[in-house]
């Protein structure tokens, strides 16, 4: 399976259609790691895609989650998903402990997060930490991307919505 990611939209248009045009066309599933922020931006997600959300920091409009839940599935704070046999954790990334103990715990193949709009692909042990990036923030100027995780062969690929 391909696993598309992404995180950190903030209501930008623009970078959500290139998102589900990609997935559109390379995704099996999606995985969106937080701030997403309104349900008019989690919309578009409504494609031929499965498609997982958790709550990000600016997530404030409590529609979001009933939106998603009608074509997706709103995972809240955090989320666990298995594609394939591999075991993945989705959360936001507001608490940087807990992003390490998710790396650290030896549970999941891979942890999936956003929040600090910083581009992030490391292993630590068996885990492989990825954050796709999000909206260019002051300080934070790389383009946003998606990621593109393959199941089967553990690769990860990173697009630009750009």
């Amino acid at each position: 399976m391909q696993i598309g990611v992404v995180s950190d939209t903030h209501d930008n248009a623009r970078y959500v259609e290139r998102a589900v045009d990609l997935f559109e066309s390379r995704a099996d599933a999606v995985v969106h790691c937080g701030d997403v922020v309104a349900p008019f931006s989690a919309a578009p997600f409504d494609a031929d895609f499965d498609f997982y959300a958790v709550r990000g920091n600016n997530d404030g409009e409590w529609a979001l989650s009933g939106t998603i839940d009608e074509f997706g599935t709103y995972l809240g704070e955090m989320g666990e998903l298995t594609f394939d046999g591999v075991e993945f954790a989705v959360y936001h990334g507001t608490s940087e402990p807990i992003v390490d103990a998710l790396c650290a715990c030896g549970s999941y193949d891979y942890v999936l997060r956003g929040h600090t709009h910083e581009r992030v692909r490391e292993e630590r042990g068996g885990t492989v930490h990825l954050n796709p990036g999000g909206v260019p923030i002051p300080g934070q100027e790389a383009e946003p991307a998606a990621m593109l995780v393959d199941t089967e062969s553990g690769e990860v690929t990173t697009e630009s919505l750009g």
